[in-house]
């Protein structure tokens, strides 16, 4: 590991930190980025300098994005884009993509007792539903692979470099799942010198404990690998009452390698292996309010409130998930031009165990679900990038997946100590097929045209059998029926615009970007005749200008977006009544849009101290809405917000190294969250609005890292706000679900590099 002598560069920084004050752009960046607060893109920037650098004062780390599936700057594309930098989530104990909502103001992230029920949103838009019939709205693609399902991407991640997350619709590069934005996971490149990683970290609040172990390095001339590992379990922060178990924790497993081969200057081939478990026994719900006194009587002892951390279950609600996959990349230089081959298969396992009447009220009354997911997927990418520099730069490529989903789901229905039991087999079978391009004309140096285009055909097919005890209706369990469908739609979806370099330091762009989301059907456990029709294809028309600036010798950066997006057909869950219970059915909504602005900025100050932050207004609305027949909540909802999307939303951050005069530094971070009031369901109840909080971390680090260690002690929601990562209605009361720092918790991490 090199040395840097961290004292003299802070002195030669302190002489030059002001040398750029000068320039009027900057002062204009630098008052905009205060005034509103900015926000983390460049979170993933630290302090990169050697003693020859800090002669010319302190400066950010230029942060380099695939999202035009081209390596290129941040600063220089014309997409609006966050960065979270994968080492500062592992030490901020943010393990996985739910974690990152603090940091991103425009993403957003739907908890379940499941994960295959989970939902990611960008600038207000997400799909939320239990069927394999349906596509996210927002991709997650991890190393160049899309993963067809959400709950696939709810792991955690290791050897993560960076998670780039691109918004507004990104379906002409990205494809599959984008109509409202890409979660772009990046993991590390294995190193080219044999070097390995040893990490603990313990927490209180539940007695959380993480291990996490790497080594990597080169094997011969032309390979280079990487493998690593996790362990990780937490006991969880509710309590069941009725046996005295610690809920809502988890324990996972996990372990990742990684094999690059270059056999010349022209090829690379990157092979790549996962596999994790989980094992979560997240609560199906904790019950915040009640309007029935016979079932506020049934949960005593526990006592509803809005930060009620107890429940009272005879069946453990909890989720047994495997994830696994390989890929092979292959990066071909012909001449001038690239070639990539990317070939991936992936299999996920979900089995989920579910309390539905959230009582312990055998043997009168239960509704105990059990439901088992066997998904596989494969992918095959191939994309042709014409070389940088010319007047046309190009990506030209070709997209196929392949899905396949089998699910047994089985409900036990107590009524008066009447059992019934009903069961549901059914499968769903995907492929789509897909031919893009994206084209940059360079008028001039600084003037560039936009056109990208890409054609999908979808081919979407379920088959569905329920058998029942009982031959007619009984609580949440509907007769036998059986039915199967398919449908093929195919569409196409686009991006243009226009870039234009004011200076060397600020750019600027305007595009039209056209979404468009497959095919859906409604496959779950009660499907009726009704629910055998599919979805429309959810299309987006959006609008976005962006200005990206530098300045202060590269200290600050600051890039503003502005953006509107109309979607048609938007496919999202309604309640309904089945059965003589509240469940969500999959609809045709109608139209909504999402408007709105980011600044996101970030600032070197001095040498030791970096400010980075994120402002976003975003008004997601319903526009005009389609009220299914049968609907058993309010369809007055026009002009209301959409789920999940709160109107204002900020982070920001410091984070201060103090470098000692016996090679040691201390480093202090803090950062804060905050969120103005946000509604959790479509029907508008007021009992599933959730008021404006905050969240405040810190920690201290002691680190030498000439010797490769370094330990933190660790602060988390140290105002001690109890809020909810989702809620949702029963039939006569109200739950939410419990997020990880519901209250204030500390703990410690070490870190060891040999």
């Amino acid at each position: 590991m090199k040395e840097i002598d961290h004292h003299s560069a802070a002195a030669q920084g302190s002489k030059q930190r002001f040398a750029g004050y000068r320039d009027p752009l900057a002062w204009a960046i630098l008052l905009a980025s205060l005034g509103g607060s900015a926000w983390a893109e460049q979170d993933a920037a630290t302090t990169a300098q050697t003693p020859a650098d800090a002669q010319s004062g302190p400066v950010l780390k230029a942060v380099t994005v695939t999202a035009t599936r081209r390596e290129e700057s941040l600063q220089k594309i014309p997409v609006a884009v966050s960065v979270v930098d994968g080492e500062q989530l592992e030490r901020d104990n943010r393990n996985n993509v739910s974690s990152i909502v603090q940091q991103v103001p425009t993403l957003n992230f739907r908890t379940s007792a499941s994960n295959k029920d989970t939902t990611l949103f960008i600038r207000g838009v997400g799909t939320i539903s239990t069927s394999p019939g349906i596509e996210p709205t927002v991709a997650t693609v991890i190393d160049g692979v899309v993963f067809g399902r959400a709950g696939q991407s709810t792991l955690d991640l290791l050897d993560l470099e960076r998670i780039e997350v691109l918004r507004g619709p990104q379906g002409t590069l990205f494809g599959k799942n984008a109509s409202a934005g890409v979660l772009n996971v990046v993991t590390r490149a294995a190193p080219e010198e044999f070097r390995g990683y040893l990490d603990y970290s313990h927490f209180g609040n539940g007695n959380e404990n993480r291990y996490r172990l790497g080594v990597g390095g080169r094997l011969t001339d032309t390979l280079k690998g990487s493998v690593s590992g996790l362990l990780g379990k937490y006991d969880g922060n509710v309590k069941n009452v009725k046996n005295g178990d610690d809920v809502n924790g988890y324990d996972r497993t996990g372990v990742r390698g990684r094999l690059e081969f270059e056999p010349n200057t022209d090829i690379k081939l990157t092979l790549i292996g996962d596999y994790a478990r989980s094992d979560d026994d997240i609560p199906n719900g904790v019950v915040v309010s009640t309007r029935s006194a016979a079932f506020a009587n049934a949960l005593k002892p526990v006592s509803p409130s809005s930060h009620n951390q107890h429940i009272q279950s005879d069946y453990k609600s909890r989720t047994e998930d495997t994830s696994a996959g390989i890929s092979g990349q292959l990066d071909w230089q012909l001449g001038n031009y690239t070639l990539t081959s990317i070939t991936a298969w992936r299999r996920w396992l979900n089995h989920q165990y579910q309390d539905g009447d959230r009582l312990a009220a055998l043997p009168l009354t239960a509704s105990h679900d059990n439901g088992k997911v066997n998904y596989n997927q494969y992918t095959q990418e191939i994309r042709l990038a014409s070389p940088k520099g010319e007047f046309l730069e190009y990506v030209l490529g070709v997209y196929y997946m392949h899905g396949h989903t089998g699910e047994t789901y089985r409900r036990l229905s107590v009524n008066d100590g009447i059992a019934n039991d009903g069961q549901a087999n059914y499968s769903v079978t995907s492929n789509s097929f897909a031919l893009f391009g994206e084209n940059t004309f360079n008028f001039t140096d600084d003037f560039r045209g936009i056109v990208g285009l890409r054609w999908t055909r979808d081919g979407l097919g379920y088959k569905h059998r329920r058998v029942s005890t009982s031959p007619v209706a009984v609580t949440g369990i509907q007769p036998s029926t059986s039915s199967h469908g398919s449908v093929d739609e195919e569409d196409w979806s686009g991006r243009f615009g226009l870039q234009y370099d004011f200076t060397d330091n600020l750019m600027g762009y305007a595009t039209y970007s056209r979404g468009y989301k497959g095919p859906a059907y409604n496959v779950f456990f009660n499907m009726q005749p009704r629910d055998t029709e599919h979805l429309k294809p959810e299309t987006s028309d959006a609008y976005e200008i962006g200005l990206k600036a530098t300045a202060l010798n590269n200290r600050l950066t600051a890039n503003l977006a502005v953006f509107h997006t109309d979607y048609d057909n938007y496919q999202a869950n309604f309640y309904d009544s089945v059965a003589g219970q509240v469940v969500t059915r999959l609809v045709n909504a109608g139209k909504v849009y999402t408007k709105g602005v980011e600044l996101d900025t970030s600032f070197q100050l001095t040498p030791q101290l970096k400010l980075s932050g994120a402002l976003a207004y975003t008004e997601a609305r319903i526009d005009s809405f389609k009220c299914p027949a049968g609907a058993a909540s309010n369809c007055n909802v026009n002009g209301k917000p959409l789920p999940f999307s709160p109107d204002w939303k900020t982070y920001v951050r410091a984070d201060y190294s103090i470098p000692l005069d016996n090679g040691l530094d201390v480093e202090l971070t803090t950062d804060y969250s905050w969120q103005d009031e946000v509604q959790f369901t479509l029907d508008q109840n007021p009992d599933t609005k959730q008021g404006a909080y905050g969240i405040w971390n810190a920690s201290v680090a002691l680190a030498d890292y000439n010797r490769g260690w370094r330990v933190s002690f660790l602060g988390k929601n140290l105002n001690d706000k109890s809020y909810a990562t989702a809620m949702a209605a029963g039939s006569n009361y109200i739950y939410r679900f419990v997020p990880r720092d519901d209250e204030r918790y500390f703990g410690v991490q070490a870190h060891l590099d040999f």
